[in-house]
């Protein structure tokens, strides 16, 4: 028997190889002869690196970034397997998890940590760039990483006006005479799993403004402001970001992904492609996969979905191993998902859970493989 184990991690508590580990420990120890590989999944937000360098065999690199207030922070991203390919989150440099709450203000955010990221994986000689563009504390239409790749922003003085999205309607000409064109040399794939352009009802700010702190004022002054934006980098770039669905992603770093050649791509699709996912399920018998929580929201891009899909495809069976079983659940055995189970075997805290997890996920994984094993012996006597 060939299992693959494809989970994604369990948030605040395990990585995807942690949960994926625990797992094997479960099956194994009903029987060591099952041959078990494993490939850590994610959907291109948290835990999206550490899960490619694992399943790559690359390295973390650790450096000093900007946070979103130009506060100097210890920052990682990573270099996978092949030495050339670079894995970036933007919430390791631009992302709200850095800011407290009354820290938060879209007007003056920026990107700038990001882009100097970018730079380093560049003068690292990776060529290849994966992005992900998940939880971010910014709506500056990605200006700040781009200054940071030597772009200058100028008002109708000739001055650099500061960063942020607040000022973004006082931009008035782009110079781009320091511009790190080689980043025009790599290949760049950006993990999108939004479809909103960059403004209007639908666009960056109206949608994700709120929830990184913009008031009913400054909704409309940002909206105002990446709107201008586009008309600059239309003029000085010849690329139409305005309506181009995922321009919005990430307070606008959709468009700026744009501006230097990016691929706006799913963020599982990306992952499941470049672990060689459905090279792994060839042949296959059974695929665990799983993450902290599934429920109706699984469908929508989570890694333990595209797993599922993917299985489905050649007809193998999915089952899901989660910290809690959520709202919604079953409507997921309509896409390609045989059975979830949830680790949870008696009544507990989230924190007692948390701190058994391994043992737990161990548990857990040992049972379902017994039944299904022995269930087979059972149906072939029979």
């Amino acid at each position: 028997m060939k299992v693959v184990i494809a989970p994604d991690s369990y948030k605040g508590s395990l990585t995807a190889m942690e949960v994926a580990n625990s797992i094997e420990e479960g099956i194994i120890k009903y029987n060591k002869n099952i041959e078990v590989v494993k490939v850590p999944m994610a959907d291109g937000g948290e835990g999206t690196v550490q899960a490619l360098v694992d399943a790559t065999g690359g390295k973390i690199i650790n450096l000093k970034v900007c946070d979103p207030l130009l506060r100097e922070i210890d920052s990682f991203y990573g270099i996978l397997g092949d030495g050339k390919t670079a894995i970036i989150e933007m919430a390791a440099a631009s992302g709200l998890n850095l800011l407290h709450k009354n820290e938060l203000n879209p007007l003056i955010t920026s990107t700038y940590g990001t882009g100097q990221i970018l730079n380093d994986a560049i003068e690292k000689g990776c060529r290849k760039i994966i992005v992900g563009l998940g939880g971010s504390a910014t709506n500056d239409g990605g200006a700040g990483m781009l200054r940071a790749l030597g772009i200058r922003f100028l008002n109708k003085d000739g001055r650099d006006i500061p960063e942020g999205g607040g000022v973004l309607k006082n931009l008035y000409k782009i110079d781009k005479k320091n511009f790190n064109t080689e980043i025009l040399k790599c290949e760049i794939i950006v993990a999108c799993d939004v479809d909103n352009t960059l403004c209007g009802i639908n666009g960056a700010t109206n949608v994700f403004g709120p929830q990184k702190g913009a008031s009913e004022d400054d909704i409309r002054i940002l909206d105002e402001g990446l709107s201008e934006y586009s008309k600059i980098i239309k003029r000085e770039f010849g690329v139409d970001v305005l309506n181009v669905s995922g321009s919005g992603a990430a307070g606008g770093t959709g468009a700026a992904f744009l501006v230097i050649g990016a691929k706006l791509e799913s963020g599982v699709d990306i992952v499941i492609r470049e672990t060689n996912l459905v090279e792994a399920l060839k042949d296959s018998d059974i695929v665990f996969t799983g993450e902290g929580r599934i429920d109706f929201q699984t469908k929508f891009g989570k890694a333990p979905y595209g797993v599922a899909k993917e299985a489905e495809k050649i007809g193998l069976p999915v089952i899901a191993i989660c910290g809690e079983i959520g709202e919604g659940y079953d409507e997921l055995y309509n896409h390609g998902f045989t059975s979830i189970f949830s680790i949870v075997n008696k009544p507990m805290t989230l924190e007692e859970s948390i701190k058994d997890s391994k043992k737990l996920i161990n548990d857990i994984s040992e049972r379902v493989i017994r039944l299904i094993c022995e269930g087979d012996k059972y149906l072939d006597k029979n």
